[in-house]
């Protein structure tokens, strides 16, 4: 069996028992089988978890500077097998070659900005009410973090985990997901090379009953998630009274004022539904429209959406892959049709094409005249897909905007400052872009959910993520 599709436990590779449980993996670009990939047992889970709480004793002592140089070996060993990694990324998940490539050194970006980060985590000096008394804080790691992750960004996303937890001296152990597997276990060859101490990281694909283990494990302190509002749902009940850092789902839209540059909204609005194939937790989910600006908006979307290249993403040509799975494919299946029935109008959109080695290819569909009550508008639909929906004014926009129960990152197209400013205030998102597209995102950038949403909490990205990652511990030191 092959390095990278053997389980990390404790930081090295478990061969699987004779008789122990596989999980096929499948690509969604050509079909083929790519592996068997053990299911983890409850020894091994136990094994990861334990392992990683006697390795955390000796490195939370690890002093910023240690630690910061042990991510900077990771970033500069991903950037060395950067053309290996997204072609399994590519593979495994669908998206371009060109797109992979960018997600490796965005993996890479991530454990130097760590590095640098951790450096200037800076506690402060609070002035106390009594004479000789010195108080003061700072910050220390939490203790063994178990890191949740999905398919659609499988090394980033998880590395969003990893690299702020090693940065600050925690434990963790990964489940990426088992759709897209592959490139994470191949990075456990490289940490193990950076000087990880062994059993400080495991790295544990799988289903839901590997995720409730690590969860409900009494020697996990804290768990990270990426993922639907409904799993998270479920984690946060599980996981009782422990640390929860929840980035989940979102319905973000595009707003396109009256006043807005049309075709700029339309190149945003269709990248951010095409990217990754529009399976992307801030795609373009729902385009919320001024009605006077309507058809000359659409017309943009047609002129934008003409060049969009499905196809073989190995292909320098193609701009958009497969989707990575038959539930997503599926839910784009039903929200279309759905859509339909209610009274929506396909504007473009051929939905699965044949001719290609699996039936995951999936043309960008445009959908006008749809309502903020239709399946398509009020679920996040994770594919290429584009509603339209009218609004009279700017506060109509606000309102359709904000009904959604998901709060997570929306664009704005405006050329006027102090409406950019009224929707950036007024939008129940984690984030607001002005005159960009939703899916616009830099890893010192803190993104997650708005409070009052089903989006979560914290951070993942930059200081912020680090912060969420350890404990602010205060001191009071008496003089006399």
């Amino acid at each position: 069996m092959a390095e990278h599709a053997a389980l990390y436990v404790a930081g090295t590779y478990a061969e699987p028992a004779a008789d122990q449980p596989t999980r096929p993996v499948t690509s969604p670009v050509t079909g083929e089988h790519l592996a068997d990939l053990p299911v983890a047992t409850t020894d091994q889970i136990d094994r990861a978890v334990t392992g990683a709480r006697a390795a955390f004793e000796d490195y939370r002592h690890w002093s910023a500077h240690e630690r910061a140089a042990l991510c900077h070996r990771i970033a500069e060993l991903i950037d060395a097998h950067a053309d290996e990694l997204a072609r399994l990324t590519t593979l495994e998940q669908g998206k371009t070659l060109a797109d992979a490539l960018d997600d490796v050194h965005d993996s890479a970006s991530i454990f130097r900005d760590s590095a640098e980060d951790a450096k200037r985590l800076y506690g402060e000096l609070i002035p106390s009410e009594e004479r000789g008394k010195r108080m003061f804080t700072f910050r220390v790691p939490v203790g063994v973090w178990a890191g949740i992750t999905p398919w659609n960004f499988p090394l980033m996303i998880m590395c969003e985990f990893l690299g702020p937890a090693l940065a600050t001296g925690n434990a963790i152990v990964c489940k990426p997901p088992e759709n897209t597997p592959l490139v994470c276990l191949r990075l456990g060859a490289l940490l193990s090379e950076a000087g990880v101490p062994a059993g400080l990281v495991s790295i544990l694909p799988g289903g839901g009953a590997v995720g409730e283990a690590l969860v409900t494990h009494a020697a996990v302190d804290a768990i990270g998630f990426v993922g639907s509002s409904a799993t998270a749902e479920r984690i946060v009940r599980s996981a009782g009274l422990k640390r929860t850092l929840i980035e989940a789902s979102g319905n973000g839209p595009v707003v396109v004022c009256a006043d807005a540059d049309l075709a700029a909204a339309a190149d945003a609005a269709v990248y951010g539904a095409t990217w990754n194939s529009g399976q992307v937790c801030c795609a373009t989910e729902r385009v919320l429209v001024d009605g006077a600006v309507r058809e000359d908006f659409l017309a943009e979307v047609a002129r934008a959406a003409a060049d969009v290249v499905l196809g073989d993403p190995f292909d320098a040509a193609t701009t958009m892959g497969p989707l990575n799975n038959e539930p997503t494919a599926a839910k784009m299946d039903r929200h279309i049709e759905q859509a339909l029935d209610a009274g929506a109008t396909l504007v473009s959109g051929r939905g699965r094409l044949s001719g290609y080695p699996t039936n995951l290819y999936y043309d960008l569909a445009v959908l006008d005249e749809v309502t903020p009550a239709m399946a398509v508008a009020r679920e996040e639909s994770f594919g290429p897909i584009l509603p339209v929906i009218s609004a009279s004014d700017d506060d109509e926009l606000l309102r359709i905007a904000n009904a959604d129960p998901l709060g997570l990152q929306a664009a704005v197209f405006t050329r006027d400052l102090r409406r950019a400013f009224r929707f950036a205030e007024g939008l129940r998102v984690g984030s607001v872009v002005v005159n960009d597209s939703t899916d616009y995102f830099e890893s010192a950038q803190p993104f997650g959910g708005a409070a009052g949403s089903r989006t979560g909490w914290g951070r993942v990205g930059g200081l912020a993520q680090l912060r969420d990652m350890t404990d602010l511990r205060a001191a009071i030191f008496s003089l006399d």
